[in-house]
């Protein structure tokens, strides 16, 4: 046994939802906000839950503040593999006078007979204090009778303070984890933890942003937390400027602006822009006039964080060269050539020029946008566009089996910092790519667009578009009918 000075413990309890994203969020966030962190045991990928220690409790609350996987901080005052050894540490928490905390050694490197500081609990027991306890359970149901009889099993701590049950001054988080097979739930949990809640994270923004309610959206407007997680990974803050190049109905711009970036985007599709393509909700026939990316702002109090949206082709860059805006954050979502078409203006005809009478009423023609000249235009883009030390972040679509990290994107003067996969069905993914820039670029360096053409091999591997298996069936059903009809008029 030995004493050592340790920074406050804390337990960082997630949403068992987009797990692959976990770490890759909060290593932005630690980053962004120069936070350092000890990992009392290496985080589990499966498991909800992180030990860790930091500096101080603003340092978590910061954290809190931006995420959308955590759900709550604690300040860990015990844990254990059975419910005798937890209040075996509290009652010798109770008798440890230092400010340092007790660890006996572990063989198996879980600390899970750590003996907190008395102080820490000792400053939730003044008299005008008040507190509730609450029980939580992962993968186990309990009755309230149950949760309870445990709740009655902490009265050794004596808080002298009353019971309140609405916003109290002290929240005491009891929680126990049966592991994450729901069909094979042991009898005993896994492991248990006991402290002081801290902070909540930014789940109910996800509810919030939700698509069911938003004025105007698209064929390919973005989950919200799946937004809000692109927009931690660009490290957007206050007063940053934010482009999305492909912004389609403005989900990532929503995103941006929530956690306080100015916004602007461009796309090439003149009528999404102006919100008069096809309605996208069952039932709804036609667009209805107040439908844009701006009433979207407007709509969750973000107007005055829009610049603006421009009809623009981004195989031709917007900005004249030498004179780009220093930007703080590229996000986007380009579109795969599956739901939404990749185009890009041209014209196949060889030295074609258009009469001078046709131009003011001329409609550009378009071309296919091969993925991998679009990705070459987007990094080259973010390499003119970015501030040194500011990010990409970008969503690259792909076949699962055929994956592997020299396929995708690259760039001389960006870093790949950050690679998390999407599951979209049983053959495909897509990956959220977060790109640092690490240097200005050295005259006319040329990025890499990845090895792979992701519409003809998605076409090409039998995976159906939801259009395609809504025909599929139709046809199924109506050759169905049929043959009844033909057996019915055979029987009579």
């Amino acid at each position: 046994m030995h004493l050592r000075k340790m920074w406050p413990r804390y337990l960082l309890w997630f949403a068992q939802e987009h797990v692959d994203f976990r770490h890759a969020e909060m290593q932005s966030l630690l980053s962004m906000f120069n936070i350092p962190i000890r990992y009392v045991e290496k985080p589990c990928e499966v498991k909800p839950y992180w030990v860790v220690e930091v500096p101080s409790e603003e340092c978590v609350r910061k954290l809190a503040s931006r995420s959308v996987l955590l759900k709550n901080c604690i300040e860990l005052w015990s844990r254990a593999k059975t419910e005798a050894q937890l209040h075996q540490n509290l009652k010798r928490a109770m008798q440890n006078s230092t400010d340092q905390w007790i660890t006996p050694k572990s063989e198996n490197g879980v600390c899970d007979q750590d003996v907190c500081p008395s102080g820490l609990i000792e400053a939730c027991r003044p008299v005008d204090k008040s507190f509730k306890v609450e029980v939580e359970t992962f993968c186990k149901h309990f009755s309230m009778k149950e949760k309870v009889e445990k709740i009655e099993k902490f009265d050794y701590l004596a808080f002298e303070g009353p019971v309140k049950l609405k916003k109290p001054d002290t929240v005491l988080s009891y929680i126990e984890f049966y592991g994450l097979e729901p069909n094979n739930v042991p009898d005993e949990p896994e492991d248990l933890f006991f402290g002081r809640w801290v902070a909540d994270g930014q789940r109910e923004v996800i509810q919030q942003h939700s698509l069911k309610k938003r004025t105007f959206i698209g064929n390919t407007s973005m989950d919200p937390a799946l937004a809000l997680l692109a927009a931690n990974q660009a490290q957007l803050q206050d007063g940053d400027i934010a482009l999305d190049p492909f912004v389609g109905s403005g989900s990532l711009l929503v995103a941006a602006a929530h956690f306080g970036a100015y916004v602007c985007g461009t796309d090439i599709d003149f009528l999404m822009l102006h919100g008069r393509t096809r309605p996208t909700r069952v039932g709804q026939k036609v667009r209805k006039k107040e439908e844009s990316i701006r009433a979207n702002m407007v709509q969750y109090g973000y107007g005055a964080r829009f610049l603006d949206v421009v009809v623009s082709d981004s195989s031709r860059p917007l900005w004249r060269r030498g004179r780009a805006p220093a930007m703080d954050a590229l996000l986007t979502d380009p579109p795969y050539g599956i739901r939404e078409p990749t185009e890009r203006v041209g014209i196949e005809r060889e030295s074609y020029s258009l009469p001078a009478a046709q131009r003011a009423q001329h409609v550009p023609a378009k071309l296919p946008y091969a993925l991998a000249q679009l990705y070459r235009d987007l990094l080259a883009a973010a390499a003119a566009l970015l501030a040194p030390g500011r990010r990409l972040v970008a969503w690259y679509p792909l076949l699962r089996a055929e994956y592997s990290p020299e396929q995708l994107p690259s760039h001389p003067c960006l870093e790949l910092v950050a690679n998390s996969e999407q599951v979209l069905s049983r053959l495909t993914a897509r990956r959220l790519l977060t790109y640092e820039k690490i240097r200005e670029p050295d005259g006319d360096e040329a990025a890499d667009g990845g090895a792979h053409n992701f519409r003809e091999k998605y076409f090409n591997s039998g995976e159906e578009t939801r259009r395609a298996r809504k025909e599929r069936r139709a046809r199924e059903l109506a050759a169905y009918l049929r043959q009844k009809e033909i057996q019915n008029a055979q029987l009579t």
